[in-house]
């Protein structure tokens, strides 16, 4: 359900998305672990704020997007359990424009969303362009990643008892989830992160990562819960910032009955420097 409608936007309410992983230990997503890298808290999982623009992205393109669908946003800042948080949607061709606030007016995150799921234009796919790949000689706790990798043959399913579990925390339940288990953006990208002990195998442990960036193109969706899939993963690009390594890569999720793709996942992963020994 949105607040208000308007020529130039949709805007949601204000939500206050759960940090359901507090007692994940050496996780971001813990207030211990967060706070000594400068966070205000555990952070609340960047893939939660996806499921807030869902009510907008039906509103605009009807329930026909999760079944070619693209959702891709850039996470400015990370936010703590129960912070509140509005979604904006700014309609129009051949993407809308996508803004997340919290209370203090500050940008969470911002992106793009479309009717169509492969979308060269997408806020990830243009950061992604933009940034310039690391040199492989700088690089400690990524050092053994290489563009290029592959990985295949990963077994994927969330299940439908514990989907239903976690739609009691979701900010925005539509009936279809409920209806058909038809699994929100967020849960999309929870069955694509069960890639990440193969993608990342060779990231040097320890490190506390976070995401960075998420799309979610939907190829031939719905995709649901209780639904056995397999994944494939490619890695595409490895760049640095002063705090951060970050490594992005390809989850491509299909029906092993058919070989159909029937969803694509971008993540971007940053590692915290400060939380790896390599940047003592």
């Amino acid at each position: 359900m949105t607040d208000a409608t308007s020529q130039d936007q949709i805007t949601g309410p204000f939500r206050a998305p759960h940090n359901g992983f507090q007692a994940a230990p050496g996780s971001i997503h813990n207030d211990e672990v967060a706070s000594k890298l400068g966070f205000k808290g555990g952070t609340v999982p960047g893939s939660v704020h996806m499921d807030q623009f869902a009510p907008m992205l039906v509103e605009l393109y009807g329930e026909a997007w999760f079944e070619t669908g693209n959702l891709s946003l850039h996470f400015a800042q990370a936010t703590v359990d129960k912070e509140e948080v509005q979604a904006v949607v700014h309609p129009g061709q051949p993407r809308a424009r996508l803004q997340m606030f919290n209370r203090a007016g500050q940008q969470v995150c911002v992106g793009t969303a479309s009717a169509e799921a492969r979308d060269s234009g997408s806020e990830v796919a243009r950061r992604m362009a933009e940034q310039t790949a690391a040199d492989p000689a700088t690089l400690r706790i990524d050092a053994d990643l290489q563009v290029g990798d592959t990985t295949a043959d990963i077994p994927m399913k969330v299940s439908r008892e514990s989907y239903d579990a976690s739609l009691g925390r979701i900010t925005e339940r539509l009936a279809l989830y409920d209806d058909r288990g038809v699994l929100s953006p967020a849960h999309v990208i929870r069955l694509a992160h069960m890639s990440r002990p193969f993608v990342l195998a060779k990231s040097k442990q320890p490190y506390v990562g976070l995401f960075g960036a998420l799309e979610v193109r939907l190829l031939a969706g719905p995709v649901l819960a209780d639904r056995d899939y397999v994944g494939r993963t490619t890695m595409r690009k490895i760049t640095e910032s002063p705090r951060t390594e970050n490594v992005w890569y390809d989850v491509d999720i299909a029906d092993p009955q058919t070989g159909q793709d029937v969803a694509s996942v971008t993540f971007m992963i940053r590692a915290m420097k400060a939380s790896s020994p390599l940047w003592g």
